[in-house]
């Protein structure tokens, strides 16, 4: 087998992320055959040499998992929390591949949420963010006026964690059922930490529910907590979509 990037190699292991196996490298936690490796340019034959991350040896490629759950509330989008609450791993039983988020939900918000092994995939969707059409249920307290979602719709300027001030896509938002805290059907096509909070409290609304209900051609069909497996076509509509 000819010699593959190593960090190429990584991802097909299920082990993480091209991006997140780039940090591994640089960070001097991967090894070929007994010495350590932080070029990012570095090859490998993954059937010749023998490749440690982390100090574990790294096997051969699993078969490629992709998962559909809906994420309840309460649960944090990583593989383990420092802070010993409920993750969305502990929701998986049966798999029998090690998976890990594509993106993330926050921790208050819920729905559709995937899930995979298959790292070049997972790296993809991620880049192609601005592609893909991600559509949520959001309850707000109070209603804005008519100016305030022209904002919402045209972009706005949000804070982002590191305190700096960016403008955000333009984004679709209708009015689906009409309250003292009304529901909207918020779609974005971009993907901000905690982005649809912000958007709404720059307008002066605090965000009270966040369910996501479509990404892309994907629609949320399983009861909260439980996930699905997505067929092959749904595999290739979803690549489709993210060109």
């Amino acid at each position: 087998m000819p010699a593959e990037r190593l960090q190429k190699i990584i991802a097909a292991a299920g082990i993480a992320s091209r991006r997140k196996a780039e940090q591994l490298i640089t960070g001097g936690l991967v090894s070929v055959n007994g010495h350590a490796v932080t070029e990012l340019g570095s090859k490998a034959d993954p059937e010749r040499d023998h490749i440690r991350v982390n100090g574990k040896l790294l096997h051969g490629p699993e078969r490629h998992v992709y998962l559909l759950m809906n994420k309840p509330k309460g649960y944090v989008t990583t593989l383990r929390d420092p802070e010993g609450r409920p993750t969305v791993m502990d929701l998986l039983r049966g798999v029998g591949a090690r998976v890990y988020p594509v993106g993330r939900l926050d921790y208050a918000s819920e729905g559709l949420l995937l899930l995979t092994n298959d790292g070049e995939f997972a790296n993809f969707l991620m880049k192609a963010a601005s592609h893909v059409a991600k559509t949520y249920m959001v309850k707000v307290a109070g209603t804005p006026d008519t100016k305030a979602l022209a904002r919402l719709r045209e972009g706005l300027f949000i804070a982002t964690d590191r305190g700096r001030r960016v403008k955000t896509a333009p984004a679709k938002i209708k009015p689906i059922r009409e309250s003292d805290n009304p529901w909207y059907e918020v779609t974005l096509f971009e993907g901000r930490n905690r982005q649809i909070r912000r958007m709404f409290e720059e307008i002066g609304h605090h965000v009270e529910k966040i369910k996501r209900v479509r990404y892309g051609p994907l629609e949320l069909d399983v009861h909260p907590g439980k996930f699905r497996r997505l067929t092959p076509h749904e595999v290739a509509r979803l690549k489709l979509a993210a060109k």
